[in-house]
């Protein structure tokens, strides 16, 4: 009897492989197939690359900077630009920059003295004339006007005379010219800002008619002048006066330095100044007591006169300054 075939499939036939035998070497395994590298923007070789080529392109620039450079700029151009900007802008002038410079510096000085002291110095100093033919000369400035003397009580304080000062230490401390306050009973000063403060005299030098303020009362942002030496000035130097003429004001006048060393005698004889500064920039009375500045606006002097050979008691063309190192010890400061 015929015995039936048998059959089996591959897998049962890899299935059915012979076990090697025992200490028989191992087969060799067939080898994994090879995965492709993928491209890591993150690695570290990938970084290093990219700053050395940054690296070079950097060094490529600067060394075509450097082989071609900027054109150097020659005095022409500069003679351009200058003449371009003097075309286009108005420039303020050497007095304007001045006067901005100074300007927060000045204040204006009062002098207040009661009625009754103001009418017994008004009449030792014009007395009643004899003769009706007699012209009597006429007061300067408002505080001496009759109809204003006249509605005054004799206890009240009646305006003596107006001048200028200047801030010399941001506290407060303030030049002036001794006569503009010299026996005031009551002093008042009015600052850049408008601030008014009463004020005080803390010192006095009457050989060069100085007086030294304190103000009770100061602005928050107060700025203080800036002295410079007199030791190079020279005649036909630009200054420029800054006051209050007349009360009026702050006003400035220019013009330039006209002498050094200059003595000058009060009208009254009583009293003889030396080491002036003689200067033709318009100064009128009000003017005392105010900064005589360069046009760096730092000041060389305290305007303290002007020269009168007559009774008018205006400019004509002469005024005399203290030299700002004169002023700066009557205040206690160092010399230059």
């Amino acid at each position: 009897m015929r015995r039936p075939a048998l059959y089996s499939s591959s897998r049962q036939q890899r299935q059915q492989q012979p076990e090697a035998p025992r200490g028989a070497p191992e087969a060799a395994q067939p080898a994994a197939p090879a995965t492709p590298r993928r491209f890591d923007p993150a690695s570290p070789r990938v970084l290093w690359a990219v700053i050395l080529l940054m690296a070079m392109a950097l060094v490529y620039s600067l060394s075509l900077s450097l082989r071609h450079g900027p054109r150097a700029i020659t005095q022409e151009d500069i003679d351009k630009a200058v003449l371009k900007t003097m075309e286009t802008q108005t420039l303020p002038s050497e007095y304007a920059k001045a006067y901005d410079s100074i300007r927060p510096a000045v204040v204006r000085v009062v002098s207040y003295v009661k009625k009754s002291r103001l009418k017994e110095a008004l009449e030792k100093a014009h007395p009643t004339p004899k003769s009706p033919k007699t012209a009597k000369p006429k007061p300067l400035g408002p505080a001496l006007e009759g109809d204003k003397l006249a509605k005054a009580d004799d206890d009240e304080e009646v305006e003596q005379g107006v001048g200028t000062g200047v801030v010399i230490i941001d506290k407060g401390v303030i030049l002036t010219n001794l006569h503009v306050v010299s026996g005031a009973d009551k002093i008042k000063v009015t600052f850049s800002d408008g601030l008014e403060a009463d004020a005080s005299i803390t010192g006095v030098q009457p050989e060069n008619d100085l007086a030294v303020l304190q103000a009770r009362k100061i602005p928050d942002d107060l700025i203080a002048a800036t002295m410079r030496s007199t030791a190079d000035l020279q005649p036909g130097d630009k200054v420029m006066a800054v006051g209050f003429p007349f009360g009026i004001g702050p006003s400035a006048s220019g013009g330039v330095v006209s002498g050094l060393k200059r003595s000058f005698r009060s009208p009254e004889g009583k009293q003889e100044m030396n080491n002036l500064i003689q200067f033709d920039a318009a100064a009128n009375p009000g003017n005392s007591g105010g900064p005589l500045v360069t046009m760096d606006g730092e000041v060389v002097g305290i305007v303290t006169a002007i020269l009168n050979p007559t009774p008018a008691r205006t400019f004509i063309g002469i005024g005399f300054a203290v030299p700002i190192e004169n002023a700066a010890t009557a205040a206690g400061l160092p010399p230059f």
